[in-house]
């Protein structure tokens, strides 16, 4: 019962809009503006860098607050861990408060595996900063990112750096969610129509 409790609480973490209510304390509902997600890149579009990395960097957080508590109080083995990743990325992506539309999960997600693989998001970290500049596409960089995840979990636990079968599954499972939640990204990149992000890299 008390992992039970710890992965609701995970999703109820999750499920904070951050964006939104970032964006409605400047009197804007930013599911009207930019691309109409609740992400940082939408508040950073809209908003400006300062707001953007904000929402990152709290949803980041409650990426790793979520798993950290788990892991720590929750259950001893890794299993709780990964149900509360997935929890608190689901809470995230399909948050009850605003009718079950969320942000996409980067953030969150990268929350998560640097609280269970850390070694992990220095690679798929490497490669977001190597995509993103040469092409000017956030989500982009972003679905590469995700792409590269299982490879660098698998590469990791291959290599004895840490690393196990159920962090394999799971890193498969959020890269396939997290590449799903950017499909309408991927018509526009094949149309033409998605767009850059001028200026520096919103870090």
């Amino acid at each position: 019962m008390n992992t039970v409790a710890f992965i609701l609480l995970a999703f109820l973490l999750g499920s904070i809009p951050t964006g939104y209510l970032v964006a409605r304390a400047k009197g804007i509902d930013i599911r009207q503006h930019g691309s109409g997600n609740i992400g940082a890149t939408n508040v950073f579009r809209t908003l400006g860098k300062p707001l953007g990395v904000f929402v990152f960097v709290i949803d980041a957080l409650k990426g790793f607050a979520a798993v950290w508590l788990t892991l720590h109080f929750g259950g001893s083995s890794a299993w709780p861990g990964i149900l509360a990743a997935v929890a608190v990325i689901t809470g995230h992506n399909y948050t009850p408060w605003l009718g079950f539309r969320g942000g996409k999960g980067i953030a969150t997600s990268a929350g998560v595996l640097l609280a269970l693989v850390p070694w992990a998001v220095l690679i798929i970290a490497a490669v977001w900063f190597l995509v993103f500049p040469l092409s000017r596409y956030v989500s982009l960089a972003s679905i590469c990112a995700a792409a590269a995840l299982p490879l660098a979990v698998g590469g990791l636990w291959f290599a004895g750096c840490g690393g196990n079968a159920p962090l394999l599954g799971f890193s498969l499972l959020i890269s396939a969610l997290a590449i799903w939640r950017h499909r309408s990204n991927m018509v526009r990149l094949r149309n033409g129509t998605e767009p850059r992000l001028a200026g520096k890299i919103p870090t």
